[in-house]
């Protein structure tokens, strides 16, 4: 196992019925800027609840963060937090609100030439040593931003990825019931986003990280029995609260310290979405299952322990549990609703080029566990997954 340093400091309040434990947990006398996406949170009276809890703060509301938070519009919320001398941050949403909320507060405490470099800079992100507090009402499981400190924004047609250790929220609620009126294609995108996390993070190479598998395994098997279960049976608690956990645990650090990760699978997932506008959990269902058949030679330990703890596949041969499990990992996503090739979205292989273009003006060029994954071993995953 590899050194590592381990630090996550947010505060989670899990269960039903929590959101007037806010008045405790958010400053007396704080300034708060509430920030959420679109008309859901109005429209089912969570964003009432949140102001009623809240009781006498001066509150200030920023809505329209987007799927995929761009910088055009946190910018404008950046703004407000300065001109009106905000205390507190509120996020209510998912992983998109949660990730720009983070921007926003980079941005409002970044003292640089031009918010934009932090996008474009990750040693600008650094400078960042002060924030405001910040905390997280989740009603989309899927990123698991509401315990970590980074997050992802659209900038002239890309992804980039901020991170810094004084984005971790001051605490984050997580009520399973207000992710019942989700829209099943969100759940199944949040479902196929949480495996993916985890995958990426233990299909890589052995490194005697055996707690890490072994709870990275715990968290795959409980989404292969509730994915399903969670989509048809929206207010089943036991089953939406067990998605949520997972998704929580799955990217707070813990499953990934002193581990190899591989992260090739967001990062060209990412150019879909920016390129096509595809939702990140399709363009992951869409990478992963080709990322490992190009690349099992590579991952063939890790896939074959995948293959027999994960999918219980024992008695064939090791190159069929391989290929097997892809099949399996593939068939759960077709499963849930989330097709699985670029076809199946209208993207025709004469695009493949500018996939490629985009990956190398983006400077990922040498990506996986092993900085191996060229462009030209990316083209073939793209070709794979037509």
């Amino acid at each position: 196992m590899e050194n590592f340093d381990f630090y996550n400091p947010t505060k989670i309040i899990f269960g039903k019925n929590r959101l007037g434990e806010l008045d405790s947990l958010v400053p007396k006398d704080a300034k708060v800027l509430i920030l959420y996406g679109g008309g859901s949170v109005k429209k089912y009276g969570t964003l009432k609840k949140v102001s009623d809890s809240l009781k006498n703060r001066e509150i200030i509301e920023f809505g329209g963060i987007e799927p995929n938070p761009k910088y055009e519009t946190l910018i404008k919320a950046v703004d407000i937090v300065k001109n009106e001398n905000i205390d507190f941050l509120l996020a209510v949403g998912g992983g998109s609100v949660i990730d720009g909320v983070k921007f926003i507060n980079l941005a409002a405490n970044y003292q640089g030439n031009s918010p934009s470099d932090l996008l474009s800079d990750s040693s600008a992100q650094a400078k960042v040593i002060t924030s405001l507090p910040m905390g997280t009402i989740i009603t989309l499981p899927a990123t698991g931003s509401e315990m970590n400190s980074g997050g992802v924004i659209t900038y002239q047609h890309g992804k980039h990825v901020i991170m810094n250790p004084v984005l971790f929220p001051q605490f984050s609620m997580i009520d399973p019931t207000l992710t019942y009126t989700l829209p099943a294609i969100q759940v199944a995108n949040g479902v196929v986003d949480t495996f993916i996390h985890v995958v990426e993070q233990y299909v890589t190479y052995p490194n005697e990280g055996r707690f890490q598998d072994r709870t990275a395994e715990g968290i795959l098997l409980t989404l292969i029995e509730i994915g399903k279960q969670t989509i048809n049976n929206p207010t089943d608690y036991d089953a939406r609260a067990n998605l949520s956990w997972c998704s929580t645990m799955a990217l707070n650090g813990l499953i990934g310290s002193g581990v190899p990760t591989d992260w090739s699978t967001h990062m060209i997932g990412h150019e879909l979405t920016a390129m096509f506008g595809i939702d990140h959990g399709q363009t992951l269902a869409i990478i992963l299952p080709s990322l490992w058949e190009i690349r099992k030679d590579k991952k063939r330990d890790k896939l074959i322990q995948y293959a027999e703890r994960v999918w219980n596949i024992n008695d064939v041969d090791d190159n069929a549990k391989i290929e097997m499990a892809i099949a399996k990992t593939r068939d759960f996503f077709e499963s849930l609703g989330i097709k699985t090739h670029m076809s199946d979205y209208g993207i025709t292989s004469d695009k493949i080029d500018n996939i490629i273009e985009a990956l190398e003006a983006h400077g990922l060029t040498a990506l996986s566990e092993t900085k191996d994954l060229t462009p030209e071993i990316s083209r073939k995953i793209l070709e794979n997954a037509m």
